[in-house]
């Protein structure tokens, strides 16, 4: 099998960790490539000698973050991604660091599945485009002030929303920003939009789920400076009065790796720290 390394070097441990990987992988057989600037460190062979798509399995250490920047880093590459969580909250990166030889000898052994999960396009009307495996949001930006923007779904009115700004989810994107701004989490293994405002001035304003199939447009209404478009928190557009943007569902599906012997349950009740106790009487 032909692996690709990606280690975070803002992690203080990171590269030695991947190090200590590599060695692993390389004594059961396999190949390991790392990007350029830290093969040599890792002793990995450079990812610039190697076709992606030769790639079999892509191993990401460090946290949720790590796996978002790789995947804008590197957005042709459509191997597989198991994720090594050297950060905090972590539900793409769910391997815990005294997991990772166990969670690597049962991928060697064929031990996984693949989830593909969905992501999505978007475009403004100037014809800039962006990707995203989380959420694209628009948001106010600089202005000091609440923004208007109205929402359209496959062309019919749904509300015109002032707020900070808006967020639009995929289910992965469920517990990041959108869970925050308080929008409902939904099953990874659904393709569903998730339509969550972000601090709107009406309460009774509520996060609403869409059918993967729809066409979302947001037109920026607000007589003030550009509004910002960002998308998985890595890269922004800027989004000047009465321009729009509209989000649909990518043909590209993000390939998550599964463990047999990880659940998504289990990491949710890990993660959000939820209390619940199962009784038997």
């Amino acid at each position: 099998m032909i692996f690709a390394l990606f280690p975070n070097e803002i992690k203080q441990h990171s590269l030695q960790i991947a190090s200590e990987i590599a060695q692993f992988l390389k004594n059961h057989q396999a190949i390991v490539f790392a990007e350029d600037r830290h093969a040599s460190l890792i002793g990995a062979l450079p990812l610039s000698q190697l076709g992606e798509e030769k790639i079999d399995i892509q191993i990401s250490l460090g946290g949720d973050g790590t796996i978002l920047r790789l995947l804008h880093r590197h957005p042709h590459i459509d191997a597989p991604l198991l994720g090594i969580n050297l950060g905090g909250l972590g539900f793409l990166a769910d391997i815990p660091q005294n997991d990772i030889y166990s969670s690597l000898e049962d991928l060697l052994n064929g031990k996984y599945s693949i989830q593909k999960r969905m992501m999505m396009d978007g475009i403004t009307s100037e014809g800039n485009s962006c990707f995203a495996f989380n959420e694209i949001v628009v948001h106010r930006g600089q202005n000091p002030s609440l923004i208007d923007l109205s929402i359209y779904v496959d062309g019919t009115y749904l509300n015109t929303f002032s707020a900070d700004g808006i967020i639009i989810s995929t289910p992965s994107g469920s517990t990041a920003y959108s869970l925050a701004a308080g929008g409902p989490i939904v099953s990874p293994e659904l393709d569903a939009f998730i339509l969550t405002p972000i601090c709107p001035h009406t309460i009774s304003n509520r996060p609403i789920v869409l059918m993967p199939k729809s066409e979302i447009l947001v037109r920026y209404h607000s007589p003030l400076p550009a509004a910002e478009v960002s998308y998985d928190g890595i890269s922004t557009l800027s989004l000047a009065t009465h321009s729009t943007l509209t989000a649909t569902l990518s043909q590209r599906r993000f390939q998550l790796v599964n463990l047999a012997k990880h659940d998504y349950f289990f990491t949710l009740r890990e993660k959000l720290g939820w209390q619940g106790r199962l009784k038997t009487s």
